[in-house]
């Protein structure tokens, strides 16, 4: 993937990326995750949650030392956010950064310590974006080297997306240098914040592959199993499943890319709008469809469909991972109905 671009497609060329926008890194997670579902989730933690991060907000010197290698593929990245405690409310976390100061006063270090748990590509991250509270309602994204941290738990053993490494990791006492923070101190929220629009588009192209997949399981079986002497798939009750399964996928990957486009513009406008409602609104339709449609799929095949031996049940276990991860789709709808409330409550 590095060889091709694929791991710094919204990056700058300077720093090896491609230069381009959501609507190719949103094609890229979806093809990606056609193939395979846990590697388009590690994919997307690494190109997205730590890479486009550190592009967007680092200083000249943190994209200088980090970039290059996350986006050559030497490296590996993962974001840190979500703890046993704080998933949903994220600002709750625990996990604390203490300030230690020089003689002049000025911040020389912090300090680490706490946990957090779910953590994608968590067992082989190289570079991580870690979160934790630096005050009361203040957070602070921290640059974090894989190195650095204490332990790191056995691969945690999930319903779906098995191949993607998903671990607790533990800070006893982590040190890290002032010019490890990621934007300004006190100011995590922001950064947090402003990348959740991003991971929820991005992420969205999951979804899509695995639909695709299924459906690439699907209709080949249907035209080729016979039952009373016709193939199934020309039953009017399984062209009607058909034909839901097959709407539910255009409607779903056009409403990921108008987003992805409008999401484009606005980086090519510089402005500073955000687009809450409508990628949350990707992401909860996309995933909700993607589970469905799995489900349908599994039913058109019928006993073979309940078979290890054809991969719709890996397809679905993997897509029901997108209505929870990347904010559950309970936070979505939320958030898009406080964005139609907002401009009528005061």
């Amino acid at each position: 993937m590095g060889e091709m671009g694929l791991l710094g497609v919204t990056v700058d060329m300077e720093y090896n990326g491609l230069g381009l926008g959501y609507t190719e890194h949103v094609l890229a997670m979806e093809h990606i995750s056609k193939a395979s579902g846990s590697v388009g989730l590690s994919y997307g933690a690494h190109s997205n949650l730590c890479v486009n991060q550190l592009f967007r907000h680092g200083t000249e010197a943190q994209k200088r030392k980090y970039l290059p290698d996350l986006v050559t593929g030497k490296l590996v990245g993962a974001l840190a956010m979500s703890e046993h405690n704080a998933g949903s409310d994220v600002m709750s976390m625990q996990l604390t950064a203490s300030q230690s100061s020089s003689s002049s006063g000025s911040i020389k270090k912090y300090k680490l310590i706490g946990h957090k748990m779910w953590i994608t590509n968590g067992p082989d991250a190289d570079v991580l974006i870690v979160y934790a509270r630096t005050g009361v309602d203040k957070l602070t994204a921290f640059i974090v080297e894989g190195r650095e941290i204490t332990k790191r738990s056995p691969k945690l053993d999930k319903l779906g997306m098995r191949g993607s490494g998903t671990c607790e990791l533990v800070f006893e006492t982590v040190e890290l240098a002032a010019d490890r923070v990621l934007g300004e101190p006190d100011k995590g929220a922001h950064v947090l914040m402003s990348g959740l629009d991003s991971e929820r588009l991005v992420l969205s192209g999951g979804p899509l592959g695995l639909m695709q997949a299924a459906m690439d399981v699907c209709l080949p079986y249907v035209h080729e199993r016979r039952q009373f002497n016709q193939p199934i798939g020309t039953f009017q009750m399984m062209q009607s499943k058909l034909a839901d399964m097959y709407v539910d996928l255009l409607a779903s990957r056009s409403l990921v890319y108008s987003i992805a486009r409008l999401m484009d513009d606005k980086q090519r406008d510089n402005t500073n709008s955000r687009l809450n409602a409508e990628c949350a609104a990707a992401i909860l339709f996309a995933s909700e469809r993607a589970t469905n449609l799995a489900l349908s799929a599994i039913q058109c095949l019928g006993g073979n469909g309940y078979m290890n031996e054809y991969p719709l049940g890996r397809i679905m276990r993997d897509a029901k991972l997108y209505e929870i991860g990347a904010g559950t789709s309970e936070i979505r709808r939320l958030i898009i109905g406080r964005s139609l409330n907002k401009d009528y409550l005061l």
